[in-house]
């Protein structure tokens, strides 16, 4: 091949040159622009020392268990002790291996870029950017110039981070980096994404786990490790590598970890979310404790961003344990629940009723995610389907508080926060007679006693659109009358319509406002068998009285808030307790709702579940079976659940729907964890401090005969004593 000639090679040089001077001066050129702040002002050193990155304010129960986040980015601030060594050993393998010989730019990176990645076109030239200048375009992002967008994010990059090495040292600067970088998921910084991945704090991280953690922020999705194991399985062995050649770790030590399976521990508390209800309370109450803050003269905090942390009254053990059982306890009984509703063609005539709406569409069936007894589940079903499917199911709510202080112990609010965020324990519903205790309260404050007498009579009143109440068994007397004690514990409602008139109207809605029940204008009786519809809030706080003698309290969800340095912002006084009831009244309807527990309708909680703990409790069951109630106290602990379809039209047909087969079963199985757990027994299962004297009281007979009966019965009774 012919070479040029001499002067065409000096023309070429030249040209070269020129091309290459015009390329430096732009670069310069550019620089300054960049430099003087035409392209956006650039943080100076003041800036810098002030950064704080946003954090995620954390919900945590009682037993230090993070329970929930607020956030706009899920991120977890700590510190440079909470940070093993091996960690940042592999971050500094991986990432940037000259660390700590640079001065936030590596120029030897770049000449490396520039021959291997741009000439030569290896895929394996590696990145030249600098941890400090990941951590920059981490803080800052990287905004839009167009055209020069690269180049001048780049040169921003450099100037930051040269700045930024003369404020931070270099642990300091790797402490940023850990706390600000994304793991995917939405999850920023490495203790947020520990806790993700590995369901654990960062500094319990071990060798092969942190390799995990470095190998994803190449590309979050595609070394995810939920989603993409074996990816994530190739990357982790390749940073144990990495770390092997900087003699991190020894060729013994890298094969072994290498050999190690990929062992997750996911946890994902936005999604699982397992007190999502309560959480959700939570953020509400928060935010009116901020704004009052606030209005006092302090600070605007920020619930996403300012990192706040707080500390509920939650146990997330006891909530596990009620979820847990609630699930066992209604995949049996749903299954009984659609036997009935088949057997009695309810689905069909669903079914018809919808399709002559406006709009219907049986539409072809498809995936669809839904709610399962089992956990979530993807089932084959139209829209229609999807609609019945949630329309028959069951649904509960428990809420368990302290008495004595209000505290909240468990809150669940239904099925699932996710699939159906409708909190149950605010729904109101026909409270039947679970409601019954407020009205023989009302009358033991109004003269009457355990041992008076009501009549037991069926009877129709014309006046109420001829309405006849019967007992739940359909049997009455006219031969006899019923110790009021033994009508209550029995939950018998003709006795119970004697008391209410008895009693007066006027005294019962008077307790029923010093409850806080919502008012009512139905001037029907049947409010005596429980028509009001309440919410399980009101009835659980309402029990609160009888169990804290005649004392109630609002339920109360958060102990205290803290800044994110550990400044406390908010502390929970305690709160004067409202007097509802006479000590003595409390005392006699415990009493009373003791004997429901041991011979009434709520003999289950001893007889299926065996707990022998003091309990006081009551059962309610709706009408048609449309609402099953059983509320449970201790002078430390009360324990109520509501179940139900999401519609009253959906319900049993059958005793299966009763309070003591619907709801008593879910408060047994929690019972029963707490007796068997020594530190939850000794601080919830209580004994009542109730004088003997008050049990005396009962021991009335349950019936006395009337007319010529009754006259042969005292006369022989009388005798034989």
């Amino acid at each position: 091949m012919e070479l040029p000639k001499k002067p065409l090679l000096k023309k070429i040089l030249k040209y070269f040159f020129v091309f290459l001077s015009s390329i430096l001066l732009l670069c310069v050129l550019l620089f300054f622009l960049v430099y003087s702040g035409i392209f956006g002002s650039l943080p100076n050193k003041e800036a810098l020392t002030a950064i704080k990155n946003e954090e995620a304010s954390l919900v945590i129960s009682t037993d230090s268990v993070i329970i929930g986040k607020f956030f706009a980015e899920n991120r977890t601030n700590i510190s440079n002790t909470e940070i093993p060594d091996h960690l940042k050993k592999a971050l500094i393998a991986t990432e940037d291996k000259r660390f700590f010989i640079h001065g936030g730019y590596d120029l030897q990176s770049y000449f490396r870029v520039f021959f291997k990645s741009i000439l030569w076109g290896e895929n394996q030239g590696g990145g030249g950017s600098t941890l400090t200048q990941q951590l920059i375009k981490n803080l800052y992002g990287r905004p839009n110039y167009g055209i020069l967008s690269m180049p001048v994010n780049k040169i921003k990059e450099l100037i930051i981070s040269a700045r930024m090495e003369e404020v931070y040292n270099k642990e300091d600067l790797l402490l940023l980096y850990l706390n600000s970088v994304p793991f995917g998921e939405d999850v920023y910084g490495v203790e947020a994404a520990s806790h993700r991945y590995f369901n654990k704090p960062a500094r319990k991280l071990k060798v092969e786990e942190s390799a995990v953690l470095v190998g994803l922020l190449k590309a979050n999705t595609y070394f995810n490790p939920r989603l993409n194991p074996r990816n994530s399985l190739e990357r982790r062995n390749m940073v144990l590598t990495l770390m092997e050649k900087q003699k991190y770790l020894t060729k013994a030590a890298s094969d072994s970890l290498q050999k190690l399976p990929l062992s997750l521990n996911y946890e994902n508390i936005n999604t699982e979310a397992p007190a999502g209800y309560f959480v959700y309370q939570v953020k509400k109450e928060t935010l009116k404790i901020l704004e009052d803050i606030q209005r006092k003269g302090g600070r605007e905090y920020d619930l996403n961003k300012d990192g706040l942390k707080i500390y509920t009254t939650l146990n997330i053990q006891i909530q596990q344990i009620t979820t847990e059982g609630i699930h066992k306890h209604l995949f049996g009984m749903q299954k009984l629940l659609d036997n009935e509703l088949q057997n009695h063609n309810i689905k069909k005539h669903w079914y018809s009723k919808q399709s002559k709406l406006p709009g219907y569409e049986n539409t072809v069936k498809k995936d669809i995610e839904v709610f399962d007894w089992t956990g979530i589940a993807t089932k084959k079903m139209n829209k229609t389907d999807s609609l019945w499917y949630y329309y028959k199911m069951l649904n509960a709510s428990v809420l368990i508080t302290n008495p004595k202080d209000g505290s909240v112990i468990t809150w669940i609010g239904g099925n699932d926060f996710r699939k159906l965020p409708f909190d149950m324990i605010l729904s109101h519903r026909q409270i039947a007679s679970a409601f019954k205790p407020f009205l023989y309260a009302t009358a033991l404050e109004n003269n009457f006693t355990p041992c008076t007498y009501l009549k037991n009579i069926q009877k129709v009143y014309p006046e109420y659109n001829n309405w006849e109440p019967q007992n739940f068994d359909h049997k009455f007397t006219k031969d006899s009358t019923v110790a009021l004690w033994y009508a209550l514990a029995h939950s018998m409602n003709l006795p119970t319509l004697d008391l209410y008139f008895q009693t007066g109207r006027e005294k019962l809605i008077n307790t029923c406002n010093k409850l806080h029940f919502p008012t009512t204008n139905d001037d029907s009786p049947s409010i005596a068998l429980g028509t009001l519809d309440l919410s399980l809030y009101e009835v659980v706080r309402a029990y609160g009285a009888f169990a804290n003698k005649g004392k109630m309290r609002e339920p109360v969800m958060i102990n205290k808030i803290t800044d994110a340095k550990g400044k406390i912002l908010y502390e929970r006084k305690d709160a004067h307790p409202e007097k509802v009831f006479n000590e003595e009244t409390t005392e006699m309807i415990t009493a009373i709702l003791q004997r429901a527990i041991n011979q009434g309708t709520g003999t289950r909680i001893r007889n299926q579940f065996g707990i022998r703990a003091y309990l006081a409790g009551k059962t309610g069951t709706a009408e048609n079976y449309t609402n099953a109630w059983f509320i449970a106290y201790t002078p430390n602990l009360v324990v109520g659940t509501w179940v139900g379809a999401s519609s009253p039209e959906v319900h049993f047909y059958s005793g299966n729907g009763s309070g003591s087969s619907l709801a008593l079963p879910i408060v047994g199985n929690v019972l029963r964890a707490i007796e068997k757990n020594s530190a939850w027994r000794r601080k919830f299962l209580t004994p009542f401090t109730i004088p003997e004297s008050v049990y005396d009281n009962l021991h009335c007979d349950p019936y006395k005969e009337t007319g010529i009966k009754g006259f042969f019965y005292r006369l022989f009774h009388h005798k034989k004593k």
